[in-house]
């Protein structure tokens, strides 16, 4: 019975992976359904539908909060996205994107973006008027450099940059007061970036898997709740205030120095950490 349930399941995607090719409206309404009402929850969910468009009837529900695309094979959007003037969350993750659609850009009310998990390497100067985005999801995309119009999002509280390529932050990035959380595991850092020193209202910093090799002291960053550096080259552990809680070498001892404790990383607490966050807003 269950391999009979797998087939017809791997026969059904098959299929909308076939019908996804072809433009008709009836074929379009196999894969998304019949979109004639404005759902009662103002959340409209197409993922994982195999889509390479997005139909334009999916854009006529102007009082539309949350629109989940996540999962596709999305490479572009309609200009008519721009009309859903009251979305507050856009996903996006896991598609096909190498720019970002010039109509996400004018959601005046979007504060909720997913763009993980794409082939982005960078961002146009006009995401700098999403003013309300307080949550920006770039993980697992392209980026060789910090692309630094996030700079200018000045309600931004969260930012996941994880596994790209960057190697440094730039100063500006000091200018976000509202930023409370950063996680950057994955990349290319060569050093703990300098900038995030002058961020003393940060709780949370992740430079796991990174090249750092020294840490400096972060005890005077009055903020701080958690700081993640493990699978780093480093030779000391960060010294943090009374209750931060450490995630990487040494973290367990009460003296930084002391090398004969091995590695005391917590992968587990780590990974548990990032999913938690990650289901907390993704429910919002």
């Amino acid at each position: 019975m269950f391999r009979t349930s797998e087939t017809a399941s791997k026969m059904g995607n098959a299929m909308r992976g076939v019908i996804a090719f072809i433009p008709s409206e009836r074929c379009q309404r196999f894969l998304v359904g019949d979109l004639k009402e404005m759902p009662l929850d103002r959340t409209l969910d197409l993922s994982t539908r195999q889509l390479r468009r997005l139909p334009v009837t999916a854009c006529v529900f102007d009082e539309l909060v949350k629109l989940y695309l996540s999962d596709n094979n999305l490479s572009s959007l309609p200009t008519e996205l721009q009309g859903l003037k009251k979305l507050q969350l856009l996903a996006l993750d896991f598609n096909c994107f190498e720019e970002l659609p010039a109509a996400v850009c004018r959601l005046p009310q979007l504060s909720i973006l997913y763009l993980g998990n794409n082939r982005l390497y960078r961002l146009p100067r006009e995401l700098g008027e999403l003013k309300e985005l307080n949550t920006l999801w770039l993980e697992t995309n392209c980026f060789t450099v910090f692309p630094e119009v996030v700079c200018q999002l000045s309600n931004l509280k969260t930012l996941h940059l994880g596994y790209n390529q960057i190697q440094s932050l730039p100063r500006e990035l000091s200018g976000l007061e509202e930023l409370r959380s950063i996680w950057l595991a994955g990349n290319q850092l060569a050093e703990f970036p300098p900038v995030l020193l002058e961020m003393q209202l940060l709780a949370v910093i992740d430079v796991d898997r990174n090249r750092i090799r020294r840490f400096p002291c972060l005890s005077h960053m009055q903020g701080l709740k958690l700081v993640i550096y493990d699978h780093n080259p480093c030779f000391n552990a960060p010294v943090v205030g009374e209750g931060v809680r450490r995630v990487g070498r040494w973290a367990d001892s009460s003296d930084d120095e002391q090398e004969d404790g091995g590695s005391k990383a917590v992968s587990e607490t780590t990974a548990e950490v990032t999913e938690a966050h990650a289901e907390e807003e993704h429910n919002m």
